[in-house]
């Protein structure tokens, strides 16, 4: 008897599954983002004075499918390749920091007035690369493994997806430049994005 329950649920879950429509894609767009408290000093002196957002972009796949088990909600994971800049000023001139990183995103969304949608979810992120034009320096220490949290809202005319959100880095996440400074790059971005589906 349990072996026949069994196969009995077994044929539901994957004809649910069989029945989920999955769709998938490319995206990319821009990004602005704004770090967060900066260290960005010297032994002795502050050498910069906050941080201000540059635009960056992203390039990616994304695959979304429906949940049968939750009306209504779809699962949209996503790789993204993002290169990150922010602006440090100085007493004389500016700096820029920038991070190559590959987000990994795992939303969860709702449809709604046949065009719309909304979504939230964590964003797992690895830091590819980072770079500071102060002397060309590259960080010695720097927490390549993050973990953030994407919301945001977007529409869809046929094939074509428009949406934005907003980023924050929830663990903390320093670069350590040569012992002289570190700056805090938990990305606080507002994202801009452009979806195809193939």
């Amino acid at each position: 008897m349990k072996k026949v329950i069994l196969m009995f649920c077994l044929a539901v879950g994957f004809t649910q599954l069989s029945n989920a429509q999955v769709d998938f894609g490319l995206k990319a767009g821009v990004n602005y983002n704004n770090a967060g408290e900066d260290a960005f000093k010297d032994s002795a002196n502050d050498i910069a004075d906050g941080a201000e957002a540059k635009t960056g972009y992203h390039v990616g796949l994304w695959f979304r499918g429906d949940i049968p088990v939750l009306g209504g909600l779809y699962l949209r994971p996503e790789i993204v390749y993002t290169q990150v800049k922010t602006e440090f000023e100085q007493a004389i001139g500016s700096e820029d920091y920038s991070f190559k990183k590959l987000d990994v995103p795992v939303l969860v969304g709702k449809k709604f007035l046949g065009f719309a949608n909304v979504f939230i979810g964590p964003s797992f992120q690895y830091i590819l690369d980072d770079e500071i034009t102060f002397q060309d320096l590259t960080s010695d220490e720097l927490d390549k493994f993050s973990v953030g949290l994407q919301m945001g809202a977007g529409v869809e005319f046929g094939n074509i997806g428009i949406d934005v959100r907003w980023e924050r880095g929830l663990s903390g996440n320093e670069a350590k430049f040569a012992d002289k400074f570190t700056v805090d790059n938990r990305t606080n971005q507002i994202i801009f994005g452009l979806s195809l589906k193939l």
